[in-house]
């Protein structure tokens, strides 16, 4: 069983998966958020493909560890998701996952157009692991 990771965001959705011994974490792709209809088909076809038993998805937080609108957006998102997949879905806390995807990929020299296609599934790499290295 592999463990999926997903970066929610209103544009695209950042996706990676584990290893099945859940040590590495992989970006995979990232998807256009709209329309629902084909993000929603993607994901289930990923979930069936990777063989993956779990979902998580990053949740948005403040600094001070509050909630905001974007935290309410990724609520909403799950619970339309759930249905549709079939197996649990946990979330987790996704601070600075993007500034970090951002500063590894300037970094590792990829030009500013390669940056905006990547960042959404490094995040959710980086969200992933961060999430298997607190279960280990």
């Amino acid at each position: 069983m592999r463990i999926l990771g997903l970066d929610h965001g209103t544009v695209r959705v950042g996706v990676a998966v584990s290893d099945e011994l859940h040590l590495i974490a992989q970006p995979l792709e990232f998807i256009p958020a709209e329309p629902w209809e084909a993000l929603r088909e993607r994901l289930q076809a990923i979930v069936k493909e990777k063989a993956v038993g779990l979902m998580v998805v990053g949740m948005p937080r403040n600094m001070d560890g509050t909630y905001g609108p974007a935290a309410a957006k990724v609520r909403e998102f799950v619970a339309l998701l759930e249905p549709h997949v079939g197996i649990p879905i946990r979330l987790w806390d996704e601070r600075l996952t993007s500034v970090q995807a951002n500063r590894l990929l300037r970094e590792g020299n990829v030009r500013r157009d390669k940056r905006k296609r990547s960042v959404d599934k490094m995040a959710a790499a980086i969200l992933l692991q961060s999430y298997l290295d607190a279960k280990a």
